[in-house]
């Protein structure tokens, strides 16, 4: 059974077969097409592992590694590259380097999502940018009647984009200067039309995702509906690929780095590697429970946010909200 490595990049992949032994075999430049995966890795034995670099367009070449009977294994790059410790970097000698832990058994994998799981992340992370698109399209309206003093206009008022509200912020649009009134309505009607493909996609993910298990469980953690749940869900995937809680908080990029030596401790920073979707929604996650902290003030969670504000600051408080969240999942 041979052992293949690829290096992909976006318009092509640098492929390397060795045999069990390590003897090279072929090793060529694929262009990258639908079925030219497929085509290379033809004539090597069913079962075959290959080795595949994580990059941003990787579902297709696992989709034709699996279609050729090969068994597709995604690199942890960052990991890889230490282990390897080379000096020089070439495509050729990153293939090689990775069939060279293949064949000491040392490669550094990540999980691969099932076909299924990978197209329904689709509809969670796309309202992730289209949500990110409202809130930008709505700090730009506050800017600009900030800039020309409307403040006073809406004391007291949580959300002026609200129904109730909207004749009152028509009307402060209207009185701005006419470039001014000009570009915020603009932005009006671009904030409504995200808004409709938000609560479509809602309305979509609604039916795609029937009540489950999981989904119930992940509904009684504090912060969490149905959106961030099947966030949760989709992300983690099988729960038995951590070993503990901690595991998982630290995937979830909600463990700090810390630094220890000579009796002092610092904590910075979390990890770039992590995954940033379940960063997001255990933070959207924490925020709510800041936001209700006083109306469930009985809530260990509230208490925790509470406690950690009065020293640190709201931002170690939600982290620390954050941490807490992912280790009860």
């Amino acid at each position: 059974m041979e052992m293949i490595a690829l290096d992909c990049h976006k318009y092509y992949s640098v492929a390397s077969v060795q045999s069990p032994e390590g003897l090279c075999l072929a090793e060529r430049r694929i262009e990258h097409r639908r079925g030219s995966i497929l085509a290379f890795l033809a004539p090597y034995s069913d079962g075959s592992p290959v080795a595949v670099e994580t990059i941003g367009n990787w579902y297709w070449i696992i989709d034709e590694i699996e279609q050729a009977g090969k068994v597709p294994r995604l690199v942890h790059a960052r990991k890889a590259k230490r282990m390897l410790g080379s000096i020089n970097k070439t495509d050729k000698l990153d293939v090689r380097g990775l069939n060279r832990l293949q064949q000491t058994g040392t490669l550094p994998t990540v999980w691969i999502p099932p076909a299924g799981v990978r197209d329904q992340r689709e509809l969670p992370r796309t309202r992730m940018v289209f949500a990110t698109a409202r809130t930008r399209l709505k700090n730009r309206i506050h800017s600009v009647l900030d800039k020309y003093g409307f403040q006073d206009q809406f004391t007291g008022v949580s959300d002026i984009f609200g129904v109730g509200v909207r004749p009152r912020l028509e009307g402060c649009i209207q009185q701005l200067p006419p470039q001014a009134a000009y570009t915020s309505d603009l932005l009006l009607e671009q904030l409504e039309a995200v808004q409709e493909t938000i609560e479509a996609l809602e309305q979509r993910m609604a039916e795609v995702f029937k009540p489950t298990t999981e989904l119930e469980l992940l509904d009684t953690l504090p912060g969490v509906g149905l959106i961030l749940g099947v966030v949760l869900v989709l992300e983690i995937g099988d729960i038995r690929r951590f070993r503990c809680a901690e595991r998982l908080a630290s995937y979830a990029g909600t463990v700090p780095r810390v630094h220890a030596s000579g009796g002092k401790t610092y904590y910075g920073r979390t990890r770039p590697d992590v995954n940033h979707y379940l960063k997001w929604a255990y933070t959207e996650a924490a925020n709510a429970v800041a936001v209700h902290r006083k109306s469930l003030a009985h809530r260990h969670v509230s208490q925790l946010y509470s406690r950690i504000r009065s020293r640190r600051g709201h931002a170690s408080a939600v982290g620390a909200v954050a941490r807490h969240l992912a280790e009860a999942t």
